[in-house]
């Protein structure tokens, strides 16, 4: 199985993460399992880029923090959760027309190329 280079990605995690956040608020482990679990295993995100992101888009005012129980009982351990924000999904807006840009221009010489091989 292939997986998708971090290179190749990096200008959409925030994009990705915010279509989580979308749903419901969740924290850091959560959202690396749902990136994993949506992407079939093509996609592993670093914790560290992980991390950087939700520092950079609270920083941008995309998402808040705040700390809750990991268990509705109140006896567990404090985790952070991640919010989107009014301002996280207009930005999330803008990334996703920007996506569409992109595939576009992108495959236009995917496309070229195929058929170039396909010539010889």
């Amino acid at each position: 199985m292939v997986e998708i280079s971090s290179d190749v990605i990096r200008g959409y995690n925030d994009t990705i993460i915010l279509s989580i956040l979308l749903k419901e608020p969740s924290y850091g482990y959560g959202i690396s399992k749902e990136i994993r679990e949506i992407s079939e295993g093509k996609y592993l995100i670093k914790e560290t880029t992980l991390y950087s992101a939700f520092t950079r888009m609270e920083k941008n005012g995309y998402i808040e923090s705040f700390t809750a129980d990991q268990d509705s009982t109140g006896n567990g351990k404090k985790r952070t959760y991640y919010r989107i924000t009014d301002e996280g999904r207009a930005y999330y807006r803008i990334k996703c027309e920007e996506w569409d840009v992109t595939r576009d221009v992108v495959e236009r010489f995917i496309e070229e190329k195929g058929e170039q091989n396909g010539n010889n």
